[in-house]
């Protein structure tokens, strides 16, 4: 598993981080209209710094910021039960910790 997913489907880790996945209640049409606003914004976030404009860099940062939060990957959580967000975390601080210690490759 590259990117094991919690067993809660919230969470996939990189490199010992929690990262929030994106909501799953969305339609796949409004996904994939959304992620392909993120990729705008991350294509405009490389040109802008090619071209060292700040400006352009911090209007495309916020582009991304909002794909990301229409996606469910940041702001308000996307569950309803109440759970605190660990996005970001490093999962050994988080209670994930024993399932990420028992993956096959994992053990720290």
């Amino acid at each position: 598993m590259k990117y094991p997913t919690t067993p809660d489907g919230r969470y996939f880790v990189v490199s010992g981080r929690l990262w929030r996945c994106s909501n799953p209640s969305l339609s796949a049409d409004d996904r994939q209209q959304r992620v392909h606003e993120l990729m705008v914004a991350r294509q405009a976030v490389k040109t802008a710094k090619r071209a060292q404009d700040d400006a352009a860099l911090k209007a495309a940062r916020a582009q991304v910021n909002a794909a990301k939060i229409a996606l469910g990957e940041r702001g308000p959580v996307w569950w309803q039960d109440g759970a605190p967000d660990f996005n970001r975390f490093k999962v050994d601080n988080t209670p994930y910790s024993a399932w990420y210690q028992a993956l096959p490759g994992e053990a720290n």
